[in-house]
């Protein structure tokens, strides 16, 4: 074996066997129990980002899990056409090209788009690769191919005929940006700096009433204005006309519920054509819809003509000052108001009423909410499913169509008249609904890319075709998603999978938090805080890491900020720590949903990890030539310890993968191979091979047989390192097996018991009391010192004939003193295990002055600290207020200190004899 492990030029040609190999295929196998997951369909557009890392290295754990364990496991990977992003793209290239879509048209546009996804569209799969991804990539799937785009048109076809998707004209958001309407899940609103403008409108006897408004624009569209019926101050007003300033409209005066008499002066302007609220009060009293807005978000016709083509800011700045001249803007005032911005293009959104396709959720919502309150699909942890029913119970009609070129062009085409017919192709479409030779138009808009993707889990396999692989592994196992994703996705699949299917989607679903900085910020561009998972894998210089966070940034205060911050963080770049090393990080901070704090140090703790299970392998390998490799292995009571040992980790593993506790299972195999396996089985065996009665070559065989045993208990998290180790081995185990990662993951063991060999828990306890005691006491290892042993009973005298030498190389002494003299000891540094009394004389070890000096100063602050948190625990109002994992850390700190005070003051009583 080399000196170091190289995970940069081993995994590629790791992961490049096993694909070439077809090791991660799903075979479907009907004596295997199934286990599928599907893939969150990342966007053709995207690249990996922190997020989908630790969410396909929990997949990728779970589904490596489940193959070594014996179930028929299909990982289904795919990426989702992604049609506001993809289209953003390609019109990005045509514009440096000098041309549009407009001008090449719809053909020449798709196949462009087309094109750029086969050249381009799939670095996101290279990136998964990267990761160790085991996904079957034989089926990979995309959501644009023919085969699911029949079941997308069989879906709208279907639902369309049930009279679930209809066609209305209904007030959307509209991204004037993109020219294209969005659902409410696409907006995201945040508070914003804004005015409150308060402008006077006359009523029909010339008197004045004031409204308060965010958007002085919209009053050319203004249909009525709105009070409160309780609201005594204009009771009198109630069905009276008020005019509208500049186009000298008179609307009436209306009284609704909705009007919140405590905003401006209890007055509202009413524009049921560019407000969602007003547009519903507008239902309510049949009120007239004015659209002032262009698609382009450019004042319109209808309004008057100096505001013809006006953008919304020039048009508000134009009527702020006509208000003014005409002397009806009566105040202004600062106000923080709610901006819906798109997602996609981050510009503002304009509602606005037009034509579009929409599905009546409500109805498919109810059978949703039944298997999920009847447990038929579970949220993990369960607490989400409140999240889930709180938005299902309040679910409004779902608004699929998109004014785009590049997604599902709607199946439906339309008459001379404006008749709807619904189907396949025009030619279906005319058999359907027996038409004669009238000319049809198929519409333009597409579908929503979340239509297709809310089929995901059974159009990928195989539906509405007749042959399929539903019954084998539908119902999924798992979905392993994030939170944010819950309405946009999750929901839409229980709803279409359980109407078309009659089956809930998957059985679980694991919901998990959103990675954040070291410092527990929202990662983003404009902080940045951002990393890049392969960038953490195969390392980045400065100068790399630097341009690809200011990429793109304007303003020089921000890029300024945003380098000193990177060259302080990363001042030499980012160091390559191979995927392992990641992988360990991700499953260690997967604690049941709640948001990640990410830091590299933890990575760089992981990395040292790897490197210590290939030093420990190395020592084995070298052995071998050493020793020989025996057929049998040693039956030592070392042996019988650590099967043990390997057995309780093995049910923990197990237990935590049951759990989704990644974090669990990472520690229980962090522990066990750093712990039990490298300081005290390697170490103790080390021993061994000098020892009479002990065959090196079996304790070698030994070695082998728990190394290997081990590399399938952490494969699944740490999948490279493992199968690099085990192929060094490959001679020396016992394994037909083509790759580690289709052998069986181990079975735990029925008849492993702990009283067969507590000597080896107690030869640990005493060695690690004397190495305390050499560190408390700066003692260098290579100071060999004598130990004496006092008290304690037959079974320790036992234990100490049968392991002295293990106790004396183990903790490095030159003797060993069995004592039941009664007479005074002479002074010595103690530790107790029982009643067997363990001393470390002090004479000519320490400078006595000196020591005492070191102790007291520790003494010192340990009682100040015992004191604080005394006082603490004393106070009912932290007892009882603070959180209860707080109190409980706190109590245990506090026992803590009291043990350790005790020992402290013991070390001080024996060492004032010195002085």
């Amino acid at each position: 074996m080399k000196k170091n492990y190289e995970p940069k030029s081993t995994e590629v040609d790791i992961y490049k066997r096993w694909e070439d190999s077809g090791f991660f295929e799903a075979k479907p196998d009907e004596s295997k129990e199934p286990f599928c997951i599907m893939i969150p369909p990342p966007n053709v557009t995207g690249t990996l980002h922190m997020g989908h890392g630790f969410q396909n290295t929990l997949m990728d754990a779970l589904i490596r899990f489940k193959r070594m364990s014996g179930y028929d496991t299909l990982w289904q990977v795919g990426v989702d056409h992604a049609g506001i992003a993809t289209q953003m793209v390609v019109e990005r290239q045509l514009e440096i090209e000098g041309t549009s879509r407009e001008e090449i048209g719809r053909e020449q546009f798709e196949k462009k788009v087309w094109d750029w996804k086969e050249k381009s569209g799939n670095k996101i799969t290279q990136q998964l690769r990267r990761l160790g991804a085991s996904v079957d990539w034989s089926r990979e799937a995309f959501t644009m191919s023919d085969d699911l785009s029949l079941a997308v048109k069989q879906v709208f076809i279907k639902l369309y005929d049930e009279g679930l998707i209809y066609r209305g004209e209904r007030l959307v958001n509209w991204d004037t940006v993109l020219g294209t309407a969005l659902s409410d899940l696409e907006v995201s609103s945040e508070e914003e700096n804004g005015f409150l403008w308060y402008i006077d409108y006359l009523t029909e006897n010339n008197n004045k009433i004031t409204v308060a408004t965010t958007r002085p624009e919209t009053l050319l569209g203004d249909t009525a204005i709105a009070v409160n019926p309780e609201d005594h101050k204009f009771k009198k007003l109630i069905g009276k006309k008020a005019i509208v300033p500049i186009v000298n409209r008179e609307i009436p005066i209306i009284s609704d519920d909705y009007v919140d008499s405590d905003f401006g002066t209890g007055c509202v302007k009413i524009t049921p054509a560019h407000d969602f609220n007003d547009f519903e009060m507008g239902k309510r009293h049949k009120l007239p819809i004015i659209n002032i807005l262009n698609f382009d978000g450019t004042l319109n016709e209808t309004t008057p003509d100096q505001y013809h083509g006006l953008s919304v800011n020039e048009a508000r700045d134009l009527i702020l000052k006509e208000l003014e001249d005409l002397g009806q803007l009566k105040k202004t005032e600062p106000y923080r108001v709610q901006i819906p911005r798109s997602e996609r293009s981050n510009s503002i959104l304009q509602p606005l009423v037009t034509n579009q396709w929409f599905v009546n959720v409500k109805t498919l919502s109810e059978e949703a909410i039944r298997v999920v309150k009847d447990d038929e699909t579970q949220f993990v942890p369960k607490n989400w499913e409140n999240t889930y029913f709180n938005w299902m119970d309040d679910i409004q009609d779902w608004c699929i169509s998109r004014q785009l070129w590049w997604g599902h062009r709607i199946p439906a085409w339309f008459d001379s008249e404006g008749n709807i017919y619904v189907g396949e192709s025009e030619e279906g479409v005319r058999k359907k609904y027996k038409l004669d030779a009238r000319e049809l138009q198929q519409e333009d808009d597409v579908l929503d890319t979340w239509f297709s993707s809310a089929l995901w889990t059974f159009s990928t396999l195989g539906w509405p075709k007749d042959e399929n692989l539903l019954s084998r592994y539908h119902p999924t196992s798992v979905l392993v998603t994030g939170f944010d994703i819950i309405f946009f996705w999750v929901a839409r699949m229980i709803m279409m999978t359980t109407h078309f299917i009659n089956e809930v989607p998957f059985k679980k679903i694991l919901i998990h938090g959103l990675i954040k900085d070291s410092e527990g910020q929202k990662m983003s561009k404009s902080k940045g805080n951002t990393l890049d998972p392969l960038d953490i894998i195969d390392g980045i210089d400065l100068d790399s890491l630097l341009e690809k966070r200011t990429d793109g940034l304007m303003q020089p205060k921000m890029k300024e900020q945003i380098i000193k911050q990177t060259k302080k963080e990363f001042p030499e770049g980012i160091k390559s720590y191979g995927t392992d090393a990641l992988r360990l990080t991700f499953c260690s901070l997967a604690s049941g949903g709640r948001d990640i704090n990410f830091d590299i140090k933890r990575v760089e703790g992981y990395r040292n990890f790897c490197n210590k299970l290939w030093n420990a392998a190395r020592f084995i390998d070298l052995n071998i030539a050493n020793f020989g490799i025996a057929d049998n292995r040693s039956k030592t009571e070392i042996d019988a310890w650590i099967d043990y040992k390997f057995n309780e980790t093995l049910k923990k593993v197990n237990k935590s993968f049951d759990e989704y506790r990644f974090d669990l299972a990472t520690k229980a195999i962090y522990e066990f191979i750093w712990y039990e396996f490298c300081d005290w089985f390697i170490e103790m065996h080390k021993i061994s091979f000098s020892e009479e009665n002990i065959n090196p070559s079996e304790v070698v065989r030994s070695m082998v047989h728990v190394l290997e045993k081990t590399l399938r208990l952490a494969h699944p998290i740490m999948p490279f390192i493992t199968e690099e180790i085990w192929n060094q081995f490959k001679n020396h185990h016992q394994s037909s097996s083509k790759s580690l990662m289709l052998c069986d993951y181990p079975q735990e063991a029925k008849n492993c018991i702990e009283d067969d060999f507590k000597r080896i828990e107690w030869l640990k306890a005493i060695v690690s009391g004397i190495r305390n005691i050499r560190g408390e006491l700066s003692i260098k290892p290579s100071i060999k010192i004598a130990a004496t042993f006092k008290g304690g009973n037959s079974g320790d005298e036992l234990n100490l004939d049968k392991v002295s030498s293990y106790v004396k190389k183990l903790s490095s002494l030159k003797s060993i003193n069995w004592t039941n003299n009664e007479s005074q000891d002479p002074p010595s540094s103690i530790f107790t295990l029982g009643k067997l009394k363990v001393m470390i004389p002090l004479e000519g070890l320490i400078d006595a002055k000196e020591e005492s000096e070191r102790l007291n100063k520790k003494i010192n602050k340990i009682s100040k600290e015992k004191e604080m948190l005394s006082s603490k625990l004393s106070n009912k109002n932290f007892t009882e207020n603070a959180p209860k994992e707080l109190v409980e850390s706190q109590k245990d700190r506090f026992s803590t200190l009291e043990i350790e005070l005790e020992n402290l003051n013991r070390q001080m009583t024996e060492i004032k004899k010195l002085i």
